[in-house]
């Protein structure tokens, strides 16, 4: 009986997550937070938990700017609650919520461990965990933020391989009909790694059209069902960008049959900017798709490490100056490199690399 007992017990025992384990969970947290949390609010992920490092954890930080009335919880923080809840809840973590003052703590449990520390502060709050003379968080006194979007992934597995290898947030886009477009997504979805889907969209220069893409004078219906498409070719997508399109983003029937499109999936949308004509992220903005657009040079009109190099450099400083700057290139061995040499640096002018989903609004 002992002996039944002990066998059963060993087998209802958790396991423990892992740091990697954990950090992918950070990265649902933040997203998850991103889409849900009030229009304005901050949300930042802090990796803290290592596996040499006992009772170690990682910390999100939410800010909200709505005021609190009394003790009553606003509704739509209770449905960030839900959704993070229910995150925690599909990855085996149970939750313990307290309250201080205007700020919300959650702790999440795993085999008994805390592994993750939510916070949520409401406007005008501070956090009694951290320095009391400290001032409260606000857009001019976080650290600048820099996401690197890498485009037209799917052909190169290899190169999807090289990107994954890196100790880096980076966002990878992915082209529709391509050899590894499924493997790719599903790899970096597997690891935790964020995908968005890189758009075909028609561009000025007609000569080289993709088989299948977005183009002037397609209905709502027409534009639904490429988009649909395109999601089943690659899965576990959270936003867009445009593949070309400097025809297609400055059309603005086009753009508005697009926008909803995407808001029906739930999917952000990150404007390339290849043509000074763009609408495509004031549709967005219009429609209420969260957007945010390419606000440093591209890091790759020049295949060369040197000039790759100096690019990101431009892109890191960008950010330091912008606050946020979302920077475009693509998986090629000079950009891999210049990758290699240059992102350390960021850290260095106090630039915080984050996924492209924590820079759309």
């Amino acid at each position: 009986m002992l002996a039944a007992c002990a066998a059963g017990c060993h087998r209802a025992a958790k396991k423990r997550l892992t740091e990697e384990d954990i950090h992918r969970i950070t990265r649902e947290f933040v997203f998850a937070a991103n889409s849900a949390a009030p229009r304005g609010s901050e949300v930042h992920g802090e990796v803290g938990a290592f596996d040499k490092v006992a009772n170690s954890s990682d910390l999100v930080e939410i800010h909200i700017f709505i005021k609190r009335h009394g003790k009553e919880i606003p509704p739509s923080v209770k449905r960030l609650i839900d959704e993070l809840n229910g995150i925690a809840t599909a990855r085996g973590l149970t939750p313990e919520q307290t309250e201080n003052g205007d700020a919300i703590s959650i702790s999440y449990r795993h085999a008994g461990v805390i592994t993750h520390t939510v916070h949520i502060h409401f406007a005008g709050s501070t956090d009694a965990s951290r320095n009391p003379d400290a001032a409260p968080a606000t857009s001019d006194n976080q650290a600048p933020r820099l996401a690197i979007i890498l485009d037209d992934l799917g052909k190169d597995s290899n190169a999807a391989k090289a990107v994954f290898a890196m100790p880096y947030p980076l966002t990878i886009s992915v082209l529709p009909n391509q050899t590894h477009s499924e493997e790719i997504a599903q790899q970096a979805q597997q690891r935790g790694d964020q995908v968005m889907l890189h758009l075909p969209m028609q561009s000025l220069a007609k000569e080289h059209p993709e088989a299948q893409e977005l183009h002037g004078g397609m209905s709502r219906a027409d534009v639904s069902r490429l988009v649909s498409q395109f999601l089943n070719e690659v899965p576990g997508v959270i936003g867009v960008n445009n593949h070309k399109g400097s025809a297609s983003t400055a059309d603005k029937k086009l753009m508005a049959e697009l926008m909803p499109v995407l808001k029906a999936h739930k999917l952000f949308y990150v404007d390339s900017r290849t043509s000074a004509a763009t609408v495509a992220y004031d549709t967005a903005q219009r429609y209420g798709v969260r957007a945010a657009f390419r606000n440093v040079p591209f890091l790759d009109d020049v295949e060369d490490v040197a000039s790759v190099r100096r690019q990101i450099e431009i892109a890191i400083a960008g950010a330091a100056k912008k606050k946020d700057a979302i920077a475009i290139g693509h998986a090629h061995p000079s950009m891999l490199e210049a990758l290699k040499e240059t992102l350390p640096e960021a850290k260095t002018h106090g630039v915080k690399l984050v996924f492209a989903s924590e820079l759309v609004r």
